[in-house]
């Protein structure tokens, strides 16, 4: 079943179940989905992969808005958002730990040749790529550059 027609019936499950907030998550993703879906040159479909960037891109931006309702002293609207990211993280793959990533991204930093900060471009290319999904973007820069730079 592809995640568009999962995202779908779990909305219908939400309503059943008269769960709020994340109908409410849902519901968005789906109205970004379906934006995509009918995009010049999606034909009418809207591949998984696709579907896992939405969703890691509404999680981004509800960590930042939760940690900006925080700082304003905004507590109820900020534990509303991660309630909304915490709905959505159950259609990601499995996170990295920092172990992992470390993994990883010695192996890319390996097979692309990079010796220094010079080359964190080249990596960073390879590394998004491949653990997208997996790891968030601001965690990749970060390790890679520590790798790159021995720090």
């Amino acid at each position: 079943m592809l995640l568009f027609d999962q995202i779908s019936e779990d909305i219908k499950a939400a309503m059943l179940a008269k769960d709020k907030v994340k109908l409410a998550a849902l519901r968005n993703v789906k109205k970004l989905l379906l934006e995509a879906k009918t995009a010049p040159g999606a034909n009418d479909s809207v591949s998984d992969d696709t579907a896992l960037k939405i969703i890691q891109k509404l999680i981004k931006q509800g960590k930042d808005s939760a940690h900006i309702y925080t700082e304003q002293n905004r507590p109820d609207l900020a534990e509303e958002e991660l309630a909304q990211v915490h709905s959505l993280e159950s259609y990601m793959p499995k996170q990295l730990s920092a172990g992992e990533l470390e993994i990883e991204l010695k192996r890319i930093i390996a097979q692309t040749g990079a010796e220094g900060a010079k080359d964190m471009g080249k990596v960073m290319g390879v590394a998004t790529k491949t653990l997208s999904g997996k790891a968030e973007g601001r965690a990749i820069s970060e390790a890679v550059k520590r790798l790159l730079t021995g720090g």
